[in-house]
């Protein structure tokens, strides 16, 4: 018993630092984050020598399938090291912009409006249709900026007449080229040619700016060496992982983790970088780099090297300033980090990425090299497969000392990992969802990381499919037969090793280990199996909106009520009492921009005791009125934003989704 204090001694140590300190320390201080990242490095960093120098290197050299599995185990180990320790450093700093934001928006917008320098929107295009394209283009002539000095340039890379038409009709400047080379970025570097204004906002066709979004990241341009100010993706609808895993309103999207913490701390060491849409740039800066890059696929990254090299700096502003479509299904969400993935990777090919580009100091080149890209999925397959390769062949993943040597050096790291994060990120994390989610991105994911550098040149642009929503149910069958493999040989390694006859791993110390990470694999593995299942979801995303309004029926008496669901083809209301209403009658909303507003009662629900009666309703909108209800749903005051982490809601979410039913929403 005491023997077993002992081991648990350095556990206890660490969650007693976090528990009596670092859980109690504000988050948002450099010196906090700073004291706990080089607490938890010092925990790893142990963890490491005793892997090394009692687990790797006492392994008997005798060129066995367990020597070679023992030092593959421990060098992708030491690559999982090297990207938590870049991971630690990035996050060991804050910064907090929004103060700054302030000040300078004050002092920016106090001179005379003829003297605001002139700007450039370009919404590049290839294949997004029309419902996609209106948001964005409307969106962005409601910018809140003096009209002569804001131009919109709807950049169209498929040549289609209809977009034509409709930039005319709302006043953008459409522009195509004869050809399509280098793809996204031979686009926006077209429009540099047709277009002078001293910045250029890019929104994505699929994002809409806010309407402060110019006053909120311009006056930033007053440092000199600001080429770039990169603000965070936001998303108006909820990406496959959140719908498969029936968490929409309980679970953040994917990319919160970056954006809202991994970014911020990234800019306090000022090696932030533009990520593309929602961001705006220095013409002059865009110049001096000879224009966007072209020589990797995500011209975004390779632009804030480019502009490093002359001494330009990105600066991120974390705040909510846009709003955009996430991708609709699994093959765009694949297609997506697909892209992503292979043009981090092809940069440290690239005479101007961060090993060979001039002007970078050391420390931008370690920080931009895509090490995460490069090792997270082989680390993730090793940790699935590890239990299964030792039940079947009997060699462990190092040379065992001990169940208590694990539990004294491998437990400290892994409880002091979770609640480092839990600290970090209370509202982007959590060990069983996020293992699961990256679990499932692997089988995908790893052959990207493995062509690429192989071969990191040669595969084409490819847009992420928007617009086309998800409205059938399909099935990932390739990622769901690895998922499925993986949990039967684990499975059935765990049987066969109970029956003593059958054993292959005898009675080893390490067997007891392997169980528990065999069954932890397993859960995993079965909650990224769910990913699999794709949810249908409708093409128009409504917001939670709670507007009051009033209601005239077909009793011709006005009713209060209030909207709480809103989108550009209807909404739900709620009355506190019947509104004498049924399906297929005509009602007339008043609320806020619209004073008389047509509607077609869809559905109403059945009175229940003590709650208000919800009545489905439908529209039509064209022309300017459309263009109102554009402004008023995607420019500022609603959003999607899930600011804490119900657990139980988590877990029952889950649960429904593996043996019951999503509940029916009016």
């Amino acid at each position: 018993m005491v023997q077993h204090l002992v081991s648990l001694g350095p556990t206890l140590f660490v969650a007693a630092f976090f528990f009596i300190f670092a859980l109690n320390w504000p988050r948002d201080r450099t010196w906090t984050r700073a004291v706990t990242c080089a607490f938890v490095l010092l925990v790893a960093g142990r963890y490491l020598w005793w892997r090394c120098f009692h687990t790797v290197l006492p392994y008997p050299a005798d060129r066995s399938f367990g020597f070679f599995w023992t030092w593959f185990v421990f060098c992708v180990e030491m690559g999982a090291f090297a990207d938590i320790l870049l991971f630690l450093v990035a996050m060991s700093r804050y910064v907090d912009r929004h103060a700054e934001a302030d000040r300078l928006e004050q002092s920016f917008f106090a001179t005379r409006p003829d003297s605001l320098p002139t700007v450039d929107v370009f919404i590049p295009t290839y294949n997004e249709p029309l419902d996609v394209l209106e948001r964005t283009i409307v969106g962005a002539l409601a910018l809140d900026y003096p009209r002569d000095k804001l131009k919109i340039y709807v950049l169209d890379d498929k040549r289609r007449d209809w977009l034509r038409a409709y930039c005319e009709s709302k006043g953008a400047i459409h522009v195509t080229r004869s050809d399509n080379s280098h793809a996204k970025a031979g686009n926006m570097n077209n429009g540099l040619k047709v277009s002078s204004g001293a910045f250029v906002a890019i929104f994505d066709a699929d994002f809409v700016p806010y309407r402060n979004f110019l006053r909120r990241t311009l006056p930033f341009f007053r440092d000199p060496t600001i080429g770039i100010v990169q603000t965070p993706q936001h998303f108006f609808n909820k990406d496959p992982v959140q719908s498969n895993l029936n968490l929409e309103k309980v679970w953040p999207d994917e990319q919160r983790l970056f954006f809202d913490e991994m970014a911020t701390s990234r800019d306090a060491w000022d090696v932030s970088f533009c990520c593309g849409s929602c961001s705006i740039a220095r013409r002059a800066a865009i110049d001096a780099i000879g224009g966007f890059p072209h020589d990797s696929i995500t011209e975004d990254l390779l632009t804030t090297l480019a502009m490093l090299n002359k001494g330009y700096k990105t600066r991120y502003l974390n705040e909510r300033l846009s709003m955009g479509l996430a991708a609709e299904n699994l093959k765009g969400y694949f297609v997506q980090r697909g892209r992503w993935c292979r043009g981090g990777i092809q940069t440290i090919y690239l005479h101007n990425g961060p090993l060979r580009g001039p002007g970078l100091n050391l420390f931008q080149r370690v920080m931009f090299i895509p090490l995460s890209w490069l090792v997270q999925y082989t680390v993730r397959f090793v940790i699935l497969i590890v239990p299964a390769v030792y039940l079947w062949t009997g060699s462990a993943p190092l040379y065992f000392t001990g169940t208590e040597d694990i539990v004294r050096y491998q437990l400290p790291v892994l409880v002091g990992y979770f609640l480092l994060m839990g600290w970090l990120t209370p509202t982007r994390y959590l060990p069983l969802i996020s293992s699961a989610v990256g679990t499932f991105a692997t089988f995908r994911m790893l052959p990207i990381v493995l062509s690429s550098l192989i071969k990191p040149f040669g595969v084409p642009f490819k847009v992420t499919p928007k617009g086309s929503g998800n409205e059938e149910s399909e099935f990932d069958a390739y990622t769901f037969l690895w998922i499925a493999s993986l949990i039967a040989i684990t499975s059935l390694g765990l049987i066969v090793n109970i029956v003593p006859e059958w054993s292959r791993i005898g009675e080893g110390e390490f067997s007891v280990v392997s169980a528990y990470w065999a069954v932890i694999n397993i859960v995993v593995l079965m909650i990224a199996a769910l990913i699999c299942f794709e949810k249908p979801r409708p093409l128009v995303e409504s917001f939670s909106t709670n507007e009051r309004a009033r209601v005239l029926g077909v009793s011709e008496t006005y009713r209060e009520a209030r909207i709480v669901s809103l989108s550009l083809d209807g909404g739900i209301a709620e009355f506190a009492t019947p509104p004498g209403l049924r399906t297929g009658d005509y009602m007339w909303v008043e609320m806020d921009a619209f004073p008389h507003l047509r509607c077609t009662v869809e559905k109403v629900a059945a009175p229940k005791a003590g709650k208000p009666v919800s009545v489905k309703f439908r529209f039509k909108l064209e022309g300017e009125c459309r263009d109102r209800m554009i402004v008023k749903l995607y420019t500022g005051r609603y959003s999607q934003d899930i600011h804490d982490l119900d657990k139980s809601a988590i877990a029952g979410g889950v649960w429904s989704r593996m043996f019951g039913k999503s509940p029916e929403i009016i």
